[in-house]
């Protein structure tokens, strides 16, 4: 179910209630981003912008304001206009910024720049994201420039304050509510099917670029808008690369496979990585590297829980991943010492989780009062650990070219975590009956 306009309404409410009075914040829509000549990208609404509104449309400033009598929260939008509309599709338009979207005043986005400077008026602090370069900073420094002019005259408040929404807006999107957690279940069910069905899909001789458009048919397939990000596709050497996106490489017999990708449901994301054998069966150094990563991830997982932080699952993935590395002679030991100096990092060189919902590396502090911050129930994380074995790596030449990543989506509840990914195969058993069944039925 898509998230109700009254839930949009309570968002807009909290916030108000959280910016005090004489205040007013400003929120604009994702800028039009051209492709090439008149061709534009695909486009996709702010974070913030649709938190708060659930408005896809291009060319649209929210404007919230304890400091007005009557209008507490005011959309400017595109008017309807019915040439352009048979081109690009139909606008809700003033009217139905108001009917449909909750705003209690909205007005045409040509009127911005006037109607700013009245909604500054009597109001000392101003909510605005400044240092992103975008095209609203000169309107909305303009509108002070010229609330500051009329306050000598007036005798009005104008904003001396500014103040970085991300305070307000960014805590409230870190703790996800019931609903967004609905959704967040839907965007890893639709992700969870496309992992499968790579691992059946998957054999040696195919291009990466075929099991990449086999993941974004099922998430189209299933009602996912888009991609939460650039699906990372890479096989036998590729997967050492973290952030491989060519996803052009013929796969080979033997070659490990490394899927990084996860689909955009309703506005929230799924981040999910498997690691696989194109060819059925994992090879005995692959297979090793393979657990080692494994038995990290599973031991993450496992510590998520209200107070613990960020910092000490990846201390826990690193102490697993530093065991195995030394177990296998590719990092020189005692544990100790190697955790202290970092020994693992040649080959496990990232930290295990970040924050996901809106945006696959989603907003909120890592840090509160300089120290790591502790989970709380609702906030919703990855983790994945990797180990990495460059092709030119110093190491015996058997553990060359070999990269793994497993990654989850984990909310933290209140007595632990809940899996949200979890139905995605992970276990070598488990892998393998998918790989192998596969490649014996295409053999």
């Amino acid at each position: 179910m898509p998230i109700p306009a009254s839930t949009f309404a309570s968002r807009r409410a909290e916030l108000l209630e959280r910016m005090g009075p004489g205040s007013v914040a400003v929120f604009p829509s994702s800028p039009v981003h051209i492709r090439n000549n008149d061709v534009e990208h695909a486009y996709r609404q702010d974070s913030d912008l649709w938190y708060l509104t659930g408005f896809e449309e291009p060319d649209t400033v929210l404007v919230l304001t304890t400091a007005h009598d009557e209008h507490r929260a005011v959309l400017f939008v595109r008017e309807r206009n019915p040439e352009r509309e048979t081109w690009d599709g139909p606008r809700a338009g003033v009217e139905g910024a108001v009917e449909r979207f909750g705003a209690d005043a909205a007005f045409p986005i040509g009127d911005l720049t006037k109607k700013l400077q009245e909604y500054f008026a009597g109001a000392s602090r101003l909510h605005y994201a400044v240092g992103r370069g975008h095209p609203l900073d000169a309107k909305v420094f303009e509108a002070m420039r010229v609330a500051r002019q009329q306050s000598r005259k007036t005798g009005k408040a104008y904003p001396t304050e500014l103040v970085d929404p991300v305070a307000s807006v960014h805590e409230m999107r870190l703790r996800k509510s019931p609903e967004e957690i609905e959704v967040m279940k839907r965007a890893a069910k639709v992700t969870a099917a496309a992992h499968v069905h790579a691992m059946e899909y998957a054999r040696p001789g195919q291009h990466e670029y075929e099991v990449e458009a086999e993941m974004g048919r099922v998430f189209r397939q299933k009602g996912s808008e888009r991609s939460a990000y650039d699906s990372i596709v890479g096989s036998g050497p590729n997967a050492t690369i973290l952030h491989y996106r060519a996803n052009r490489r013929r796969m080979e017999e033997g070659d490990l496979l490394l899927i990084d990708a996860g689909c955009e449901y309703d506005y929230y994301a799924s981040d999910v990585t498997r690691t696989f054998p194109v060819g059925g069966r994992f090879t005995e150094p692959a297979k090793a590297i393979y657990e080692i990563v494994l038995r990290a991830e599973l031991a993450a997982v496992d510590s998520v829980k209200p107070g613990v932080t960020l910092d000490e699952i990846h201390a826990t993935a690193a102490k697993v991943v530093t065991e195995g590395l030394i177990t296998l002679g590719l990092v020189e030991g005692p544990l100790d010492e190697a955790m202290e100096e970092e020994r693992y990092k040649p080959f496990f060189m990232h930290k295990t989780s970040h924050w996901i919902g809106m945006d696959v590396h989603d907003v909120g502090a890592y840090h509160v009062d300089g120290s790591a911050r502790p989970l709380e129930p609702g906030f919703v994380l990855t983790v994945e650990p990797g180990i990495y074995i460059a092709p030119d790596a110093e190491v015996d030449a058997k553990w060359r070219g070999i990269g793994v990543r497993i990654e989850d989506d984990i909310l933290v509840t209140a007595d632990g975590h809940e899996n949200l990914t979890a139905a995605i195969p992970k276990s070598v058993e488990d892998i393998e009956a998918l790989t192998a069944g596969r490649h014996a039925v295409a053999s």
